[in-house]
């Protein structure tokens, strides 16, 4: 009889994803987290040996995120990762920062932070900007400095964002990065515009407090 000696077989590379199935599955991603970023890129970047895929995606507004296939998924605001990045460079030229974001969409930081600060009612010429921390329940809480005025923490919430102005947080110890006294000064100085004290050349100024007849602070002269 004949026949056929069969070889083994190498086993076939698996297809890379074409774009519109790295868009399509990330989205779902989004949708499972209730993210309201309107996709308008995403990259594989790799898969782990455990099989979890990692993606970076950009939005048409705001920060992009890394994305992870886990059981929940995972999404990381890009500046978070690039703030963390920064930090850990700070004290160790030579750490390893981990996944960080790289598409040019997503070098996007003063433009995402200026849109936060409109949204939190601050109308000032803005001179930097940055992720100050964490709130206790989590969110983010950005510093925002403004030219020649007093600058504010802003962090937003389901109800909307809440701002804390420099002035307030000298007074508990929590110094602004992005705020010096003399901006403290020029802010109290435009206050006192057509008041008794608009001849007060403002050398320091500080918050005191409030109550239910307003706010106080106290000037130099």
């Amino acid at each position: 009889s004949t026949g056929r000696t069969s070889r083994g077989r190498q086993p076939r590379a698996a297809r890379a994803p074409s774009d519109a199935e790295v868009r399509a599955t990330v989205q779902g991603y989004l949708t499972t987290l209730g993210n309201t970023c309107q996709l308008t890129e995403a990259k594989l970047l790799g898969q782990a040996p455990d099989k979890t895929s990692a993606y970076e995606v950009a939005c048409a507004t705001g920060p992009g995120y890394i994305v992870l296939s886990t059981t929940p998924p995972q999404a990381t605001d890009c500046l978070v990762l690039a703030n963390s990045a920064a930090n850990a460079r700070a004290r160790d030229p030579q750490a390893d920062v981990g996944t960080v974001c790289a598409m040019p969409a997503n070098d996007n930081g003063p433009a995402v932070f200026e849109a936060y600060a409109r949204e939190a009612g601050m109308d000032c010429v803005i001179d930097g900007a940055g992720i100050a921390g964490a709130a206790a329940d989590g969110a983010i809480v950005y510093e925002i400095g403004c030219t020649n005025a007093d600058g504010a923490r802003i962090q937003k919430s389901a109800s909307g964002w809440t701002r804390s102005s420099c002035f307030e947080l000298a007074s508990i110890n929590a110094a602004c990065k992005f705020t010096t006294p003399a901006e403290q000064a020029a802010t109290l100085k435009s206050w006192l515009t057509g008041s008794e004290a608009a001849a007060c050349d403002v050398q320091q100024a500080r918050f005191m407090g409030q109550n239910a007849n307003g706010v106080f602070y106290e000037a130099t002269c």
